[in-house]
């Protein structure tokens, strides 16, 4: 009797072994999933972060270039003014160009960029 009882405590002890050894390998790989799920987040808002730095630096060089050509546009016309209302007729065209393609040019290549970085 002391046999069967033994060999059952074994049993007993090496189910009880095997459900600690699954509960901490979830555990474990529930962290790392964590960790590359931050991971990939942090490397994506970095990019994001870096490009809307490159956007806005090019925004103020390109709002001083556009002041200046307007200037030269007035000046060649005659009325300054009249430079201005050129330059922002032309923003006015490019918006409505990019508005009728902005699935294509803006929206899948930002999707397709940030999968890219998910995935990765």
């Amino acid at each position: 009797m002391s046999l069967k009882n033994t060999t059952m405590e074994n049993k007993s002890n090496t189910i009880s072994s095997l459900f600690d050894d699954a509960g901490e390998y979830l555990g474990t790989r529930l962290d790392l999933l964590k960790l590359q799920a931050i991971d990939k987040s942090s490397d994506a808002a970095s990019s994001i972060v870096s490009g809307l730095t490159i956007v806005l630096i090019g925004f103020f060089a390109l709002s001083v270039l556009n002041i200046g050509i307007a200037l030269w546009i007035g000046e060649l016309i005659g009325k300054v003014y009249m430079g201005f209302f050129i330059v922002a007729g032309f923003y006015i065209l490019l918006a409505l160009l990019i508005h009728f393609f902005r699935r294509s040019w803006i929206k899948e290549p930002i999707t397709t960029m940030l999968i890219k970085k998910m995935l990765n």
